[in-house]
Parts: structure tokens; C-alpha cells; sequence
């Protein structure tokens, strides 16, 4: 089994429920796993494993697009990369939002979603 990573990509958007998040925008950090079952011993090429340069491309178009819930974003994404690479046989994909306008709240909120290629 082999995984490609991407930790603690940073952004800066305008998803959210509120006027204010719209406006204002929010500081996020991404991770992202996608896992490859593969039989390589020695992975030699970039058509044997999963480009990460191509999946922080689709990650980077997707979190231009305004979205009220970070679970869609979660979700669509997830799909959208299983769609995309017949190699990915799972995703597990993590969302934070850095600063919820959450009156006297002193952390970040978050959603973790997974998800796994159906057997044909």
C-alpha cells in the first residue's frame, strides 16, 4: 500500500454559513491521504503512483469556490479525486478552519472525511 500526502496546505477563502465569513474569508489547513494498493516493489514512473503536484491543482481550484459547509467541500473533493485517479483506491481528507467566528472560542473547528473506492 502506498499513500500520497499532502500536510498542512494552507489557504485563504471565504467559506461559511455567515455574511461575515463571505466577506472576510478564513485562514484553513488541508491534509489530504490518498491510498494506492500497488504490487511495485519499486515505483519508477509518474504513471505508476498518483502526481501530487495534479491533486494540489484540484485541491487549490476547489477552495476558490465559495462553499457554506466544509463538509461539502470534504465530500466533493473526495469524489471529484476518486473520479480522477483509477489508482486511488480510498481518500481520507481533513479540513480546519483557523478562526470560526465563534464568540469567545479559542482554537479551530474541522471536518475529517473518508472515503473508499466502491468494488466493482
Amino acid at each position: 500500500m502506498l499513500t500520497i500526502q499532502l500536510d498542512a496546505v494552507k489557504f485563504y477563502a471565504y467559506h461559511g454559513i455567515f455574511e461575515e465569513e463571505k466577506t472576510l474569508g478564513s485562514n484553513y489547513v488541508v491534509d489530504v491521504k490518498i491510498q494506492i494498493n500497488t504490487n511495485k516493489l519499486i515505483i519508477g514512473s509518474i504513471s505508476e503512483t498518483i502526481d501530487y503536484a495534479l491533486v494540489f491543482d484540484m485541491l487549490q481550484k476547489r477552495m476558490q469556490i465559495a462553499t457554506p459547509l466544509l463538509e461539502t467541500i470534504a465530500s466533493d473533493f473526495c469524489h471529484a479525486v476518486l473520479n480522477k485517479f483509477q489508482l486511488a483506491t480510498s481518500i481520507d481528507f481533513s479540513i480546519k478552519k483557523m478562526n470560526p467566528p465563534i464568540e469567545k472560542f479559542i482554537g479551530n473547528v474541522g471536518v475529517q472525511f473518508q472515503l473508499k473506492r466502491s468494488p466493482l
